[in-house]
């Protein structure tokens, strides 16, 4: 068996050392360029984040189901029931058409009766926040 002395270690060590230097030395500085019309994009999606309200009011659910079917039913509620407004949700895997916008159970409640005539599925509904 052969014993190695300070002697025989010095120079692959060394050699090693200098290896490790270069393999860890790293260029910090990091250019990022963004496209343009990602800041667009992310600025559209604020404005239509800012326009869906939930808040502590009732609403009225009058569609559950697919996407193009929910905008028809919705162009066709606004079309007949002018006075209240209306919005499309999407919870997967299906598209809600959601109207009115009431303070109080009761002012709902009177709101449901005339349009379950029309939407016989319609139901109040209080959404989370």
């Amino acid at each position: 068996m052969r014993i190695l002395t300070y002697k025989n270690l010095f120079y692959p060590t060394l050699i090693l050392c200098f290896l490790n230097l270069q393999l860890l030395a790293q260029d910090t500085k990091n250019n990022i360029q963004q496209d343009p019309k990602f800041e667009q994009l992310l600025n559209e999606k604020r404005k239509i984040n800012a326009s869906i309200t939930v808040n502590e009011h009732y609403k009225i659910q009058i569609y559950t189901g697919t996407s193009e079917t929910s905008k028809k039913t919705l162009l066709a509620f606004k079309r007949d029931f002018k006075n209240y407004d209306g919005t499309i949700v999407f919870s997967t895997p299906t598209y809600k058409v959601w109207v009115g916008n009431f303070k109080t159970r009761i002012d709902a409640e009177r709101n449901l009766a005339p349009l379950k005539k029309r939407y016989p599925n319609a139901f109040l509904i209080k959404p989370n926040k």
